[in-house]
């Protein structure tokens, strides 16, 4: 099924009598859903787009490639920076706006911005009964109720089938640089990441990359975007701050910064790759874990630590999810032969898990979207 209309897509959901499997590219799907496939790459175009107002409003098929050109046109972006799974994942197709949402698909610049929901000012979907909810508009408000906004993004599709989107925009910047330190071991790092986002230098970035995943020595990874003089004052500062640091500027940086987004160090590596979100003062809990327990691996910390990416050789399912408990929760998002995808399923909490099985009745009675296979 492949709506080319809100209405369409509203009258395929009312009709449906068996659960459905909503896609956009197909690019970021960690585990398939069970039903058949409902498709939103015909929901396609920009709606509105005021670069004075730094507001765009798109159809949720939308691809993101046309999105962010016309973007590029008037020299903006969206600032959350978004990712592109497609060759950590293997995959081929052409990545949806709404798929980003659905995702709440956020790259580095999360510490700086915020992640994708934090730019989402408005959606249009259609819920599980077929009916059409609108939610925010072109501006930033208050709501009353549930925040739909807010609670859509990162639904993956289990509330509602995302029909248009609304972004508040941002302009790229004049210059960026990165300041690189090489040879920190993990802990090292970690601290002076946090040390930098503690500082009033306004930080964009804030990563590390272990020696395995570096291909040599580890690299330490921080950024600054702005003008070209805040930019080589804060670059000066953090160097003081900090201590020796080579600093990388324009292209260039931004070519490392799209290796950290897109994982690009584990493209085409065996193993399984593990997504974590953590306390960022607990980031270095899960990777001790593993070396105490003897298994090979290697580790990408982004967000100043609380994003953490694992490549892990060997089924360690149990291992990974005893050693997040407390701190945060893990995804797989690629299995390997001695994993099973569905073991990799992030797990909530008690608490967490009755508020979504909750929300989903309210949105989705009759439980169609998105239902995990058995």
């Amino acid at each position: 099924m492949r709506p080319s209309s809100e209405l369409e897509l509203a009258e395929m959901i009312r009709g449906a009598r068996r659960p459905l499997f909503i896609r956009g590219g197909g690019t970021r799907v960690v585990a398939r859903a069970a039903g058949d496939i409902l498709e939103t790459g015909g929901l396609s175009g920009i709606t509105l787009y005021e670069p004075g107002a730094l507001t765009l409003v798109a159809q949720a098929g939308t691809p993101v490639a046309d999105v962010e050109a016309v973007l590029a046109a008037e020299n903006q972006r969206l600032a959350f920076e978004v990712p592109d799974m497609r060759g950590l994942l293997g995959r081929h197709g052409t990545s949806t706006i709404g798929g980003v949402v659905a995702d709440n698909a956020s790259g580095p610049r999360r510490v700086q911005v915020g992640a994708c929901r934090d730019s989402l000012i408005g959606v249009r979907l259609v819920d599980g009964q077929g009916m059409v909810i609108k939610n925010g508009g072109r501006v930033m408000k208050n709501v009353t109720g549930y925040d739909l906004v807010k609670l859509v993004a990162g639904s993956r599709g289990t509330l509602g089938v995302l029909s248009e989107v609304s972004f508040k925009l941002q302009a790229k910047p004049e210059a960026e640089a990165t300041l690189r330190a090489t040879g920190l071991v993990p802990a090292e790092a970690l601290t002076a990441l946090r040390r930098a986002l503690g500082s009033p230098y306004d930080i964009s970035g804030a990563a590390h990359l272990d020696a395995a995943s570096a291909g040599g020595a580890s690299q330490t990874l921080i950024r600054i975007e702005g003008l070209a003089g805040s930019v080589a004052y804060r670059a000066a500062e953090l160097t003081r701050l900090l201590g020796d640091c080579e600093i990388i500027h324009g292209q260039l940086s931004a070519e490392i910064w799209h290796r950290v987004r897109d994982v690009a160090p584990f493209v085409d590596r065996p193993g399984a790759v593990w997504r974590l979100s953590v306390t960022p003062s607990k980031a270095m809990e899960v990777p001790s874990a593993l070396t105490k327990a003897g298994v090979a691996h290697e580790s990408i910390w982004d967000w100043g630590g609380g994003r953490l990416w694992l490549l892990v050789q060997g089924a360690v399912t149990p291992l990974i999810r005893a050693a997040v408990i407390g701190i945060g929760h893990a995804t797989l998002i690629r299995p390997n032969a001695e994993t099973l995808r569905k073991d990799g399923l992030a797990q909530e909490a008690p608490a967490i898990a009755t508020l979504t099985a909750g929300l989903r009745a309210a949105f989705d009675p009759r439980g169609i979207l998105n239902t995990a296979e058995a």
